[in-house]
């Protein structure tokens, strides 16, 4: 018999939090042009989907800053950018740190709402430089752990920052889960030291991975918890 859950790790962007209009396409043509570059809104899901297939993390999953700001440069390139493209890429990566840029999803606080009221200790886990502190209190979230990879030093998948996470929940690995929205950095990983992991596939990207979630409305069945009435 598994053992039963007492806690659950959540990724922050794109699984219970989405850039805003500052860090999308509009965003990038408007930063764009404090650096005399012609951005082409409609050219950013490509040219963002082009950096994704080509972004590589440090060989031993140290946080690495640079990796984000050739990430966001390549982007800008794709967009059409010719010129001062690092230097707009440095700045739309420390935009991506504010927490006032991002929009929660609107499954986010009553899941995480239901899960208390299931008696489960929380957590927020995240590859990023970003305050989750500042995060946590713009936008009201009752969690009990915010660690990122800036804080701990490794970047997920490393088993390392996993299991600091679990020591700061107080809980073991296989009373655990990690819900995330990447197959290999939060899902993999978290399964790798033991714990539960829960793909949250809102846009159907991966059809065929095995505990995927269409979105967290999904997530407290999938943990064997009973849905509480209102």
């Amino acid at each position: 018999m598994s053992d039963p859950i007492r806690a659950v790790v959540f990724d922050v962007d794109f699984t219970i939090a989405k850039p805003g209009p500052d860090l999308g396409p509009e965003g990038y043509q408007k930063l764009g042009e404090r650096f005399g570059l012609e951005l082409d809104p409609s050219r950013y899901d490509a040219a963002r989907h082009a950096a994704v297939s080509t972004l590589k993390r440090h060989p031993e999953l140290d946080h690495d800053e640079e990796i984000w700001i050739v990430f966001t440069e390549r982007i800008v390139i794709g967009m059409g950018g010719v010129g001062q493209t690092y230097a707009c890429a440095e700045a739309m990566t420390r935009a991506w740190e504010r927490a006032e840029h991002f929009e929660l999803f609107e499954d986010a606080l009553p899941v995480l709402d239901e899960l208390r009221q299931h008696g489960l200790r929380l957590g927020l886990l995240s590859n990023t430089s970003r305050d989750l502190d500042a995060f946590v209190a713009h936008h009201g979230l009752d969690v009990d752990v915010a660690l990122t990879s800036r804080m701990h030093g490794k970047a997920k998948p490393h088993g390392a920052i996993f299991r600091a996470m679990l020591e700061r929940l107080d809980v073991a690995p296989a009373q655990a889960a990690m819900v995330g929205d990447d197959p290999d950095a939060d899902v993999v990983g978290a399964r790798a030291v033991g714990m539960q992991g829960w793909l949250v596939d809102r846009d159907g990207r991966f059809p065929e991975f095995p505990e995927r979630l269409p979105d967290l409305r999904a997530l407290p069945a999938a943990l064997g918890l009973m849905t509480q009435s209102r």
